[in-house]
């Protein structure tokens, strides 16, 4: 095993050292490589000169129209163009195309069309290569820019905000031009698996090594990107869990302000991973009023307490009524469920409503002489045979039957 390590390593060496050899020897053979392109040139010329000044005339006016199509494109753009709009994002892609890519494109196509010296058309191959590689870079990186941009939309004056857009924007460059290096690299001959095997096995390690942190981060993206809440929502965290104001989202943490004024701190990756209800976005709310009355209650009023119910939603401002029924036989009251909506987004405004309507039924179950019910129990005294026994006849008797000790009731005889 020793002695496979040590061949191995002058084997690693030596190919170290011809790549250093080989990017040496290209560098001295330019000024021949120059003169090759010169005599070729040259001969082209001579040869066939009007072919090589067609050539030439083409190629300069596709380089033009190349130009021309970009500014009005741009012009186009520009006028309906709105930040956040599609048309927008297409207005920063077509602005990043670069003049040399248009060049390199017009250069290619006439070499295809009129046979350039091969040398020539190697060259033309060769830099078309890394204009394709670079503006496609541009033009990836302008793109995945400009919908994180789309995304965060007004709200880059947040630190928090900003820090992610910041965060977001370096892992976007690294990683486009990561693979435009590659690809180009690969485009041009250069054994590439090494490389990629390399930066495989350095991203995993340090994924594994920073997990916590990166686990944080994406969520603070996906809270960029996904949205949400947002700065100054009002937010319910879990099942029951603490209601608060958002008062700042970092690339780790998150904080809020709780409703009773302590600040408090979480990880964005366990904020996620809970059910987060957002108050901030209401446009009106709902109310469910549970009203109980008392079993002893007229039968001909408790038909008529929906519809009075409905009159009185119907005149509190901003309250419209949604329903009203007597639902359920409670243990010791008859229950009406009242619903109605209250139009207005603010807390607020939905508990002066509901005071209201409350308020209101107080009044009106007293002029129709409805009794609320409250929590009572009450007891019976019954017979063997099951029947209820009055504990206060009128004939003074005692109720309870003989054969429970009752005293019987004195017959005078005649």
């Amino acid at each position: 095993m020793a002695t496979e390590t040590a061949a191995a390593a002058p084997a690693k060496g030596a190919q170290g050292k011809d790549l250093v050899e080989k990017a040496s020897e290209d560098l001295l053979g330019l000024p021949e490589q120059a003169e090759e392109l010169t005599r070729e040139l040259y001969h082209w010329l001579r040869a066939d000169s009007l072919s090589a000044l067609a050539a030439v005339g083409v190629g300069v006016l596709l380089y033009g129209l190349f130009l021309f199509a970009r500014g009005q494109a741009r012009r186009r753009l520009k006028r309906v163009a709105v930040f956040g709009s599609w048309g927008w994002v297409a207005l920063r892609v077509v602005s990043r195309t670069r003049s040399f890519f248009l060049l390199m494109v017009s250069a290619r196509i006439v070499a295809a069309l009129f046979g350039a010296p091969g040398t020539w058309t190697s060259l033309i191959g060769f830099l078309f290569t890394v204009a394709a590689a670079v503006q496609g870079a541009f033009w990836a990186r302008e793109f995945l820019l400009a919908l994180v941009e789309r995304k965060a939309g007004g709200e880059a004056a947040d630190p928090g905000i900003s820090s992610a857009v910041g965060v977001l924007t370096v892992i976007i460059n690294v990683v486009v031009w990561g693979i435009a290096a590659i690809i180009l690299l690969d485009n041009l001959g250069v054994n590439v698996t090494g490389l990629m095997a390399g930066l495989g096995i350095g991203g995993i390690a340090i994924g594994l090594a920073a997990q916590g942190i990166f686990s944080d981060l994406f969520a603070a993206l996906s809270i960029l990107l996904d949205k949400p809440f947002k700065r100054g929502d009002t937010i319910q965290v879990g099942q029951g869990g603490f209601v608060g104001t958002v008062d700042h989202i970092g690339l780790k943490t998150t904080r809020f302000r709780a409703l009773s004024g302590e600040v408090i701190v979480m990880s964005n990756a366990n904020l996620l991973n809970q059910q987060i209800n957002n108050f901030a976005d209401y446009s009106h709310r709902r109310v469910v009023l549970l009203v109980q009355v008392i079993y002893q209650t007229d039968i001909d009023l408790l038909g008529r307490i929906p519809a009075e119910m409905e009159a009185i939603v119907n005149a509190v401002p901003r309250a419209r009524f949604d329903r009203a029924h007597l639902f359920q036989f409670a243990a010791s009251a008859l229950d009406y469920e009242l619903v109605f909506i209250v139009d207005s987004a603010e807390l607020k405004d939905m508990f002066d409503a509901r005071q209201a309507v409350m308020i209101g039924l107080v009044k009106r179950f007293r002029e129709m002489g409805v009794d609320f019910a409250f929590p009572a129990q009450v007891s019976y005294l019954a017979g063997p045979d099951g029947r209820i026994v009055d504990p206060h006849p009128a004939d003074g008797a005692s109720g309870r039957p003989a054969a429970l000790g009752g005293a019987r009731k004195q017959v005078q005889k005649g």
